[in-house]
């Protein structure tokens, strides 16, 4: 193929996994994937290579590429085939993020996959919200290991029923289900199309060649990081249960255009559910490599190819089962853009910010009586740390997650809320030559009694600054007046407040 056809065919592959975003969207019905967007499409080669993916989330679509191929291998596929999962051992993140993948066959002939994942509020953990302070993966809700939903064309009704079972609204999660399934199929339609159009040896070698093309611009990018070796660390705030100041350590490896993330030294997995599995720290490590790549690159598996992940076995950031994995997908994997983003900021000081916010300041709520059940669950922007030419963005989803808020006029219409105070948080981000974001603050008071939990960080080690800039100001978490800790799950009543101030980032550069 030459330049332009190759162009082509990369943005309407990619166009593919937009469309399908936008069913999954207009066809949900839980505010966490129609008003948060809480979700990524994604489309694979037929050996579960990442082939295209829309601009989604960053944690979903990194582990994805990292997992899929473990996924889709060693499993007899069939036309009209779905598999569902969310093991996070098995190709997962977390359990409330489940993943449904399609197979592309086209004249009987596999030629690749299409996938979806979106976030279930309701996942049936043992706290509303499925986002509980567990301490092992059985309390974090129902665990799927990968199986067909969809056999042949025919649904399993007897796994559909399971999968309802322990959920308080059967409806709005069969919908859930029912919108993913739709986008698979949308994004089965238009990859046979272009097949067809196309012919089936011309897509396969577009594939080929778009990967090796999104190579050769990575290797460009990345030979630009001075060889050498550049190491950095950070800690976690706490698990939640006991353990504070839990460190990840990175060391970097660069030799040309060959990038080696060795992750020894991190602490050992805990108690608590900041673990996560080795997909969702590579998801990390993919996110800050590309941001280092022109705007350009095609967003598929080619883009990484040079970059290896090294973390031991059973070490906070490769956690073995049944280890609680709930925020590690959230809080931790955050830490890890932290500290590949500071290992290279020795090198490449101008082409990095100083550290973000930190966190995704999840909130999880709900309750489960005879009045009404009811499951929420959403994250907040914080402060975005600057760089060497602009100040941080305030008020914004940072890094790894890429959702918006849950509008204010949605969530009170769903759920026995209020929103009394929604305002940015002044001068929360650090000083510098250019100033760090400034986080955000959000009031919810309760209508109802309800069961709250609360996962953030940088509640005690703050967003650093680069070159000179200053930190910026802590998270804080508060029930009606009372400072809470940066993970707890507590019961609420009528009129009660849970206020979450977030995370400025760094500020860069010294002050003149």
């Amino acid at each position: 193929m030459d330049n332009i056809e190759l162009s082509l065919f990369s943005s309407r592959i990619s166009a593919i996994c937009e469309e399908m975003g936008a069913v999954l969207q207009r066809a949900a019905f839980s505010p966490n994937i129609k008003d948060r967007l809480d979700y990524s499409c994604a489309v694979f080669d037929r050996s579960g290579d990442l082939c295209a993916q829309a601009a989604h989330i960053p944690v979903h679509l990194g582990s994805m590429a990292f997992a899929m191929q473990n996924i889709v291998e060693d499993r007899e596929w069939s036309e009209g085939d779905t598999l569902i999962l969310n093991d996070p051992f098995l190709g997962g993140t977390h359990l409330p993020d489940v993943t449904l993948v399609t197979p592309i066959f086209y004249q009987s002939t596999l030629l690749g996959f299409i996938a979806n994942r979106a976030h279930h509020a309701d996942i049936g953990a043992t706290s509303p919200g499925s986002m509980p302070l567990s301490k092992s993966i059985e309390e974090e809700g129902l665990l799927i290991n990968p199986c067909l939903l969809i056999k042949a064309g025919v649904t399993d009704q007897t796994l559909l029923d399971k999968l309802l079972a322990g959920v308080s609204d059967k409806t709005q999660s069969l919908g859930d289900f029912s919108a993913q399934i739709s986008a698979n199929q949308l994004g089965l339609t238009r990859v046979l199309g272009l097949i067809s159009e196309m012919g089936e040896p011309k897509y396969v070698q577009a594939l080929i060649e778009l990967n090796q093309y999104a190579e050769r611009v990575a290797q460009s990018a990345l030979s630009l990081i001075p060889d050498g070796s550049y190491e950095f660390n950070d800690v976690m705030d706490d698990d939640g249960l006991g353990n504070k100041n839990i460190e990840i350590k990175v060391k970097i490896s660069v030799h040309g255009d060959k990038i080696k993330i060795d992750f020894s030294g991190t602490a050992d997995q805990v108690r608590g559910n900041i673990n996560c599995p080795l997909s969702v720290a590579a998801a990390g490590v993919y996110y800050v490599f590309r941001c280092l790549m022109p705007s350009y690159t095609p967003a598929c598996i080619g883009s990484f190819r040079n970059i290896a992940i090294y973390a031991p076995e059973g070490c906070l950031l490769n956690a073995m089962s049944p280890a609680a994995v709930a925020a590690g997908n959230v809080e931790t994997s955050t830490r890890v853009v932290d500290v590949v983003m500071g290992a290279l900021a020795q090198a490449i000081p101008e082409k990095l910010a100083a550290a973000s916010q930190g966190s995704m300041n999840n909130i999880a709520m709900g309750a489960r009586n005879s009045e009404g059940a009811w499951n929420y669950y959403e994250t907040m922007g914080g402060g975005m740390g600057a760089s060497c030419s602009s100040p941080g963005l305030s008020a914004v989803q940072t890094h790894m997650t890429n959702t918006l808020n849950t509008p204010i006029e949605s969530l009170e219409i769903h759920f026995p809320l209020r929103i009394s105070r929604y305002t940015l948080r002044e001068n929360s981000g650090g000083e510098g030559l250019f100033h760090g974001g400034d986080g955000l603050i959000r009031e919810f008071e309760f209508l109802a009694p309800a069961q709250v939990t609360l996962l953030t960080e940088r509640r005690l080690h703050c967003a650093w600054g680069l070159e000179g800039g200053n930190e910026g100001n802590c998270g804080e978490n508060f029930y009606n007046d009372t400072l809470l800790p940066s993970k707890i799950s507590l019961n609420v009543t009528i009129n009660d407040k849970i206020t979450i101030k977030t995370p400025g980032g760094g500020g860069y550069g010294k002050l003149q």
